[in-house]
């Protein structure tokens, strides 16, 4: 009998897959699930009761959650990534980790294929089916949904036939949640005009006051919060807790999709966006004006290429490398104070810090210079321009 690994998240797309690929294509059926941060122990116990309840005999619940810190996160605060200045990557980044996972497990029991029940709409198609076709190549892709355009009630209507009789009422807002970030679609982000109204946010605003946050870097690692040493993953969970509920984070998204549409998403990352943020400010202090800007850059780069599921190309290691060499001095505090439904980056101390007050304060007081020196520098600064609008006389 071949084997196939079903990459499995309990719902209604992921059981009839489970189940048509056990009855009607012959598999037996290996169902994975994969911990990116968004599932505790409960979680995890109640995923293996539903491969259980639909026959599955063999299912793991993998955990790449500090692998997807190391590996992922760890680059997207290196390289400040926003998305179209906006979205920290929640999903994006977490769906490339879950395949490679999944690929990798695949390997190790020996499968001759991997399924997923992605739609053909989305942009997970394309993330899992890349890296799937990069670490497996000699494996089927199997993919229910997307081949044979099932409507959600034929699924429904399958899965009773084949005995599971549930309660599959969609719900009104599909909810991802991970270390990074958890989306949140549904009727409103389908438009181009609404928000989502405060019953859609799977964290309640209940905070009204303030509160004055420090957060401590090491070679652009977080590793601190109000001086309590944790790792970073706990840093972005603590982070999370304490500013989640002054409803901080808040965003709808809009960008273009791998498959070339637009789509719109509402997502809530209080500590992706605040450690984003706090970084790029001790950076400001530590880092040269070139470095800035080739952070930039390069930056970008990185976060397209991992939205769009390109994580396993060798330009992202090298990327990684200049990443990795500037942060060598990206050390130091950053003040933050939280209030309801934003968040105030308030100033930063560092060692590294390149506003030393005795190389002079801007627009106050030059210690290193004189006016002299400031008169023959301009005037060998505007020789360029000069000869050019002497010779070729533009208005």
């Amino acid at each position: 009998m071949k084997k196939v690994v079903l990459a499995f998240s309990g719902g209604l797309d992921t059981s009839y897959c489970a189940i048509h690929l056990a009855k009607d294509k012959g598999y037996e059926v290996y169902t994975a699930a994969v911990n990116t941060g968004g599932f505790d122990e409960a979680e995890q116990e109640a995923l293996a009761q539903k491969a259980g309840d639909l026959g599955i005999k063999n299912h793991v619940c993998i955990d790449v959650e500090q692998e997807f810190y190391e590996k992922g996160i760890k680059y997207l605060i290196y390289g400040n990534v926003l998305k179209n200045h906006t979205y920290p990557l929640s999903v994006s980044a977490e769906r490339v980790f879950q395949a490679i996972a999944i690929a990798e497990y695949a390997k190790e029991v020996g499968a001759d294929a991997i399924a997923h029940g992605s739609t053909g709409a989305g942009n997970d198609q394309v993330r899992f089916d890349l890296v799937f076709n990069v670490l497996a190549p000699e494996m089927e892709i199997i993919t229910p949904i997307r081949d044979m355009k099932l409507s959600r009630e034929e699924e429904v209507d399958y899965l009773k036939i084949h005995g599971v009789d549930k309660e599959w009422a969609k719900a009104k807002y599909s909810i991802n949640q991970g270390l990074w970030g958890t989306s949140v679609g549904g009727a409103e982000t389908l438009t181009s005009h609404k928000t989502l109204p405060e019953e859609a946010w799977p964290t309640k605003l209940v905070n009204s006051d303030t509160k004055t946050v420090v957060l401590g870097f090491e070679n652009g690692e977080p590793v601190s919060i109000d001086g309590e040493k944790l790792s970073p993953v706990n840093v972005i969970k603590k982070l999370t807790d304490l500013a989640a509920p002054y409803g901080v984070g808040r965003d709808i998204h809009v960008g273009d999709t791998i498959i070339g549409i637009k789509g719109r998403v509402g997502f809530e990352a209080a500590a992706p966006l605040i450690l984003i943020k706090a970084h790029q400010l001790l950076e400001k202090h530590v880092l040269g004006k070139w470095q800035l800007y080739w952070k930039d850059q390069l930056g970008e780069w990185y976060g397209m290429l991992m939205h769009e599921g390109q994580f396993l190309d060798p330009v992202m290691r090298d990327i990684e490398a200049f990443l990795d060499n500037t942060q060598k001095n990206v050390t130091g505090k950053v003040f933050v104070k939280l209030a309801p439904k934003h968040f105030e980056l308030e100033g930063i101390e560092s060692e590294y810090d390149l506003m030393k007050s005795k190389f002079g304060q801007y627009g106050e007081m030059n210690q290193g210079w004189s006016g002299g020196d400031v008169k023959g520098f301009t005037k060998i600064l505007s020789n360029a321009t000069l000869i050019q609008k002497s010779i070729q006389k533009d208005d």
